[in-house]
């Protein structure tokens, strides 16, 4: 079977020791898939791209859903959001899309760039499910932008294989809540390589379990992002990241 309508199936052959090379399917869609947010210039360059004008000229959409889980201290979402005003953008607008689709509608279509929070990935992805998220964001993603931070990034495409994610992020505890991801792009996204706060996000660990991934996996440290504009998929940044299964 080929791919979907609307998609386009191929092989990444970019300049520069940084681009990434897979067959991959794919929508004609721009996403920045970050583990911490803008956390330095060349992400924040990267975005500008995406978008085609200066991000003081941006309108950016900020969705704390998959936050509202756990009792954690939330001061990292602050961060997250402080980072934004860093940036200069035109506006930040903030929305949570556990809320009923009249409520987010109009909030999504205002916004150049879509950001997706971190926290619960499973969580997150139930709620996207049950709004019909996926269904409404793929007319748009070939004009709009879709960020992710942490849970944000791996929710737009596939989530480790069952019982890898206690194995990866045994500091997580979010209960049962489970739901599908959107596949929109067609690798698994693991962040916070190296990060004090998970520890067992390293090589040393992944490569006991690598074989069990069953597709390509990205790993990237808080300062890297993996940016994706159509058919080019590219390592921004300056940090570390791992690749599986390339």
């Amino acid at each position: 079977m080929g791919p979907p309508p609307n998609c386009i199936q191929f092989n990444v052959f970019c300049a520069g020791d940084r681009v990434l090379r897979h067959r991959a399917i794919i929508f004609s869609m721009k996403f920045l898939l970050t583990s911490s947010g803008i956390r330095n210039q060349y992400i924040a360059n990267a975005l500008a791209e995406l978008v085609g004008k200066p991000l003081s000229e941006t309108s950016i959409l900020f969705v704390p859903t998959a936050a509202n889980t756990g009792t954690d201290d939330k001061s990292w979402m602050i961060e997250d959001l402080a980072e934004f005003r860093k940036q200069n953008f035109k506006s930040i607008d903030v929305v949570d899309i556990a809320t009923p689709p009249e409520v987010w509608t109009p909030h999504v279509l205002a916004a150049d760039v879509i950001c997706f929070g971190g926290g619960d990935e499973k969580y997150l992805a139930r709620v996207m499910e049950q709004g019909g998220m996926k269904e409404f964001l793929l007319p748009l993603l070939s004009t709009k932008v879709y960020m992710g931070i942490s849970a944000g990034s791996m929710v737009a495409g596939h989530f480790l294989p069952e019982g890898l994610s206690e194995v990866v992020f045994p500091e997580e505890d979010f209960g049962s809540t489970q739901g599908t991801p959107m596949k929109l792009y067609d690798f698994i996204f693991i962040p916070h390589l190296n990060s004090d706060w998970f520890k067992h996000v390293s090589k040393e660990v992944l490569d006991t379990i690598k074989d069990k991934f069953g597709m390509v996996t990205y790993v990237t440290d808080d300062e890297t992002a993996i940016k994706i504009d159509g058919a080019k998929i590219e390592i921004v940044g300056k940090g570390n990241y791992l690749v599986f299964n390339k």
